[in-house]
């Protein structure tokens, strides 16, 4: 694959030079790996939008979805070889490649709602946070939202007992390993592509994941129960070559800048909509069970999930828990 890789980076970095480049559109593939009705789908098809309309077609954006050119694991270096220019990873997927800062996002219980999440990555401490990005050959330029995370299973998740000895999918991430693990459950990091399948054939007992992604890849037809938890969140980075992006002149890069801005206003505006929308089509179908849990029932699940905090500071850092909770402070702990 990293053959391959190479091969679409050197493509890509011919289709830049050469005395027509000055009369051609610069190119951007942004290449994601869920489908295009959903929150991140949406978004990405308004920068599209946007940045063709305020560019005067100077920038032709290509949005590839549905893993069509990279699966989960492989988008990132893609991206560091410039085989495509623009990614919307979820917070999770930094970890791997040294970035494990990211990883607060996936502690659970750690945001109660959206309008905290804002405080987070609007101010002081997501700007710095996306400065991490710098090293690894990438630049951030926003944050995304998807949603809230439920459980899902062939059978009922009520307590945290329930969850003991199940095969878990999850994200390539330590925080979300470590939530299963203290739950009792095996975790099994797996693309996102390959969910549905596995769950079908039982490779995995169940997963987390929000409405709308739940609903757009079908997994609730392979699912009899949805547990309403809201205990994660997921939510996205969209990163571009850093090479590339320095390299974009100075008159386009104000009206890039302005696309992605209100692309991002547009699709974070959408997500909540999307999610409930989804919710409202699986309950339609009837082949899911949704469960709402009691507030004793929720309070034992949080409970349960409180020594992950513990767990995960030797690799993400105390400090940086204690600032991102004195932003979100009230919800958690």
């Amino acid at each position: 694959m990293r053959k391959l890789i190479l091969a679409a980076a050197s493509i890509a970095a011919l289709a830049l030079v050469g005395p027509a480049s000055a009369q051609s559109p610069i190119v951007i593939k942004f290449s994601h790996v869920v489908a295009p009705n959903t929150p991140k789908g949406l978004a990405a098809e308004k920068f599209k939008e946007l940045a063709e309309k305020y560019t005067g077609g100077k920038v032709k954006v290509e949005v590839y979805p549905n893993s069509q050119l990279y699966k989960d694991k492989e988008e990132l270096e893609a991206l560091q070889l410039g085989a495509v220019q623009m990614l919307a990873p979820s917070n999770a997927k930094f970890g791997p490649i040294g970035v494990k800062e990211f990883e607060v996002f996936d502690l659970p219980y750690i945001l109660p709602d959206l309008k905290t999440l804002r405080k987070v990555t609007d101010g002081p401490l997501g700007k710095r946070l996306l400065g991490l990005l710098d090293a690894k050959g990438m630049t951030g330029l926003a944050y995304w939202d998807n949603g809230f995370k439920m459980m899902s299973a062939n059978k009922k998740l009520i307590a945290p007992a329930d969850y003991k000895g199940m095969k878990f999918r999850i994200q390539s991430s330590k925080v979300l390993e470590a939530q299963f693990r203290t739950l009792g459950a095996i975790p099994q990091v797996m693309a996102f592509s390959e969910v549905y399948q596995a769950l079908q054939t039982g490779v995995v007992d169940g997963q987390e994941n929000t409405w709308s992604n739940i609903y757009t890849q079908k997994m609730h037809e392979v699912q009899k129960y949805i547990t309403v938890t809201n205990h994660g969140y997921i939510g996205y980075i969209v990163v571009v070559n850093k090479k590339f992006w320095d390299g974009i002149p100075a008159d386009i890069k104000p009206q890039l800048d302005k696309a992605m801005q209100e692309a991002t206003a547009y699709g974070n505006g959408q997500s909540q909509k999307e999610n409930d929308d989804a919710l409202a089509e699986i309950k339609k179908t009837g082949k899911s069970e949704i469960i709402a849990l009691t507030p004793e029932q929720d309070s034992a699940m949080r409970k349960a999930l409180d020594p992950v905090y513990q767990d995960v500071a030797k690799r993400v850092g105390q400090p940086l828990i204690d600032e991102f909770l004195k932003e979100t402070r009230g919800a958690t702990n």
